[in-house]
């Protein structure tokens, strides 16, 4: 098990240093390990970047059903295209089903809890559960979530897995550099039904 001081020492080390050359230091680490992604904007970079340095790694795809039209055709190419290695993950009730019984509950609503935890937070402990990674790559930046500012590019989870964001500290603009210069597509059409403003945490991270 990594320790907060290792975390601070290699967040200190690694601050200034490439995706890559992190992505390659967490293999270093342990190579028992997992990428996350709902191929929401900018996912196509951190997929990139980790499936050049393995590119059998287990992608998770936890959808949660609702994505739009423009996400789940981004998600396709993006996939064909890196040819990765997805599991994918989905709630146990259809969409169609919770739309009968529940809706979409605004943030406010009690059922929200309930909501989140059916169509996100259920599906991605079960990924978690058997896959047991050790490490977690993940493309959280710096600038999203009040959470997400005081974490740093290597942070523990909930759960004790070594989360690894190597472009924590990139803006939109050097990421959209990136995806030009790689070929990259970019998805801005997706919808997370679990939050109301693009600046609140999902739940998985926090």
């Amino acid at each position: 098990m990594i320790t907060e001081d290792q975390i601070k020492e290699l967040n200190e080390a690694y601050k200034d240093a490439s995706p890559a050359d992190i992505i390659k230091k967490a293999f270093e680490l342990n190579n028992n390990a997992v990428v996350t992604t709902n191929f929401r904007p900018y996912e196509a970079a951190i997929l990139h970047a980790v499936s050049l340095v393995e590119p059998k790694i287990s992608v998770v795809w936890c959808d949660t059903g609702y994505n739009t039209p423009q996400t789940y055709k981004h998600a396709e190419q993006v996939i064909k295209d890196l040819n990765l290695n997805v599991f994918l993950y989905v709630p146990k009730q259809t969409s169609s089903h919770r739309d009968v019984v529940m809706g979409i509950p605004s943030v406010d609503d009690p059922k929200h809890a309930l909501f989140t935890e059916q169509v996100k937070l259920e599906p991605f402990k079960r990924a978690m559960d058997e896959h047991k990674p050790n490490v977690w790559f993940t493309n959280l930046r710096q600038g999203q979530t009040a959470f997400r500012n005081s974490i740093g590019i290597f942070s523990l989870s909930k759960e004790g897995v070594l989360k690894v964001s190597p472009f924590y500290f990139w803006n939109d603009e050097k990421l959209d550099r990136y995806l030009e210069e790689n070929k990259l597509p970019n998805e801005f059409k997706y919808f997370d039904p679990t939050k109301a403003l693009a600046n609140r945490e999902c739940g998985l991270h926090a």
